[in-house]
């Protein structure tokens, strides 16, 4: 049972409008904040978009993020969880990221995380562009001293070399700059949902080549969301796991405001069903990324994607 000062209020009691708009409206807890130690898994925002190769606007992700996750309620209708009396749960606020000086940005990242590991804290973070996920994994790779294994839910591999012909990473390189820097284990490493025209195979090839699963969305198709599910589970075993869900992996006809939406993607029920899917595994941590709200129409893109994190931080939580 989770210590009751990390239970978010009730909607019965507080009005869901109303209060600080945390993350799920848990208690926010500052760096100097005693009470961090205590925290399972800390929920924090990377609020950075400067690796966007062409539409920006995810840096104002996580701000919306928080806005529509205070419709979330405290129980998991299918599943019965009801992961605030399971785990200490907090909003830890977001990292300050310059948007015009990458290695400054990446630094900061990388900073916060290593505190929040050196607390024990497991790391949910909400971006931001796909090349915040990066960060996360140089410092879990740090503090645990090994490779690990990775789902992804997207509708890109993000195993591009870098772009435009010089060295700067971009949203579309942060999973093959984790194989090359040795973070993530790449036999232990699927990636479901891929689709959309692309520039060339150099990613499908680089990804082949280092042993990566990738499902491109004509096989989750045919195999059925079930079925990809399992084969996500069988590739990365036992064994401890990062899961990074791309809002991009959902059809824009659910999820229009990101940045490089690929049509012909799931719905917005089967997205959330593949996370359900990933309950039992050792996860480690887990991001979701690319909400770009001004893209966005109604609010129906970060009011999904603050569905899907109730979501992880329930298959987050053990059996």
């Amino acid at each position: 049972m989770s210590d009751p000062f990390f239970q978010p209020p009730s909607g019965t009691d507080l009005p869901r409008y109303a209060g600080v708009p945390s993350f799920m409206r848990l208690p926010y807890l500052a760096a100097e904040d005693p009470r961090r130690g205590e925290v399972d898994i800390g929920v924090f925002g990377l609020p950075w978009d400067g690796a966007t190769s062409n539409r920006p606007g995810a840096r104002h992700g996580p701000r919306a993020l928080r806005d529509a996750s205070t419709m979330l309620r405290e129980r998991n209708r299918a599943t019965g969880q009801m992961p605030f009396q399971t785990a200490n749960i907090a909003d830890l606020g977001d990292v300050a990221m310059s948007p015009v000086d990458q290695d400054e940005a990446l630094d900061n990242a990388q900073a916060f995380v290593k505190g929040m590991l050196a607390q024990d804290i497991r790391p949910f973070m909400v971006g931001g562009d796909h090349l915040c996920t990066l960060t996360v994994l140089r410092e879990l790779r740090a503090a645990r001293g090994e490779a690990f294994g990775l789902v992804l839910l997207d509708s890109h591999t993000d195993l591009y070399p870098p772009y435009f012909g010089g060295k700067t990473l971009t949203h579309g390189n942060p999973f093959r700059q984790a194989i090359e820097e040795g973070c993530i284990d790449p036999e232990r490493c699927v990636m479901a949902g891929m689709r959309g025209t692309s520039y060339n195979t150099s990613d499908f090839d680089y990804g082949h080549e280092k042993g990566v699963r990738i499902i491109p969305i004509e096989e989750c198709m045919e195999r059925g969301w079930s079925e990809v599910m399992q084969i996500c589970r069988d590739v990365v075993g036992e064994g401890p796991t990062y899961v990074s869900f791309d809002i991009d992996f959902v059809d824009p006809a659910y999820a229009p405001g990101t940045g490089t939406p690929e049509v012909g993607g799931p719905t917005s029920f089967e997205a959330i069903s593949c996370v359900r899917a990933l309950r039992g595994l050792d996860v480690i941590g887990a991001d979701l990324v690319e909400v770009s709200p001004p893209f966005d129409n109604g609010g129906i893109t970060a009011w999904l994607g603050a569905s899907v994190m109730f979501e992880l931080i329930c298959a987050m939580q053990p059996d």
